[in-house]
């Protein structure tokens, strides 16, 4: 019998994260497919960012990022949405997993304080693969994110718009060490997509901050 791997193990434990249960459009909410969480995570636990350290998920949406590094090996995963359906929903789905290293907040990032010493954030924003939607929400992310002073980020962010991501991000003093890139695909889940299936380019940055 083939043995599975530990990554390939996450994945499929992942698999059992539902989607948002009721997607607003105002908020852009799209759930990290499994593929890429698995992946992500498990470059981090590879980088030493994720196994005994506090982690910070903004944005969590139904905690697909927050579960993934608890499964993990996390001291402790915070997973923080403004969405009241997301966050009952992850919740309930790391009830069903028997996680005792997680806990989540419902509050918008912008009034979140650093009362949770977090070692890591991750995070993935609204990024605007949307054509109507409001652009800039992921850099109010990354703002956030180096408020709140945590040792590392990972952030999502349109592949489209890397160049004046690396810009912004060096002009705010986060040293970007890794970037990884996806395929991510847009599911037709609101009423103005006309596929079923979109695939848009997105890019993850790992950053050091160091203030």
């Amino acid at each position: 019998m083939k043995k599975i791997t530990r990554k390939r193990h996450l994945e499929m434990r992942l698999q059992s994260v539902p989607p948002h249960p009721k997607p607003k459009v105002g908020l852009e909410q799209y759930t990290t497919p499994s593929i890429i969480a698995s992946d992500l995570i498990w470059n981090a636990v590879s980088l030493g960012d994720i196994e005994d350290k506090n982690i910070l998920d903004l944005g969590c949406g139904s905690g697909m990022l927050t579960i993934a590094c608890a499964l993990m090996g996390a001291n402790m995963a915070c997973g923080v949405d403004v969405d009241e359906d997301s966050i009952h929903l992850a919740r309930q789905t790391s009830d069903k997993l028997n996680l005792d290293n997680v806990n989540y907040r419902l509050c918008d990032i912008n009034q979140l304080d650093d009362s949770f010493d977090a070692d890591t954030i991750i995070q993935n924003p609204p990024f605007g693969s949307q054509k109507k939607a409001k652009h800039g929400q992921d850099l109010n992310f990354v703002k956030k994110a180096c408020e709140l002073n945590p040792d590392v980020l990972y952030s999502f962010h349109m592949a489209s718009t890397e160049e004046f991501l690396v810009n912004f991000y060096n002009d705010n003093g986060l040293d970007i060490t890794h970037i990884f890139r996806y395929d991510f695909p847009i599911p037709k889940i609101y009423e103005f997509h006309t596929k079923e299936n979109q695939n848009v380019d997105v890019i993850v940055f790992r950053a050091l901050i160091d203030f």
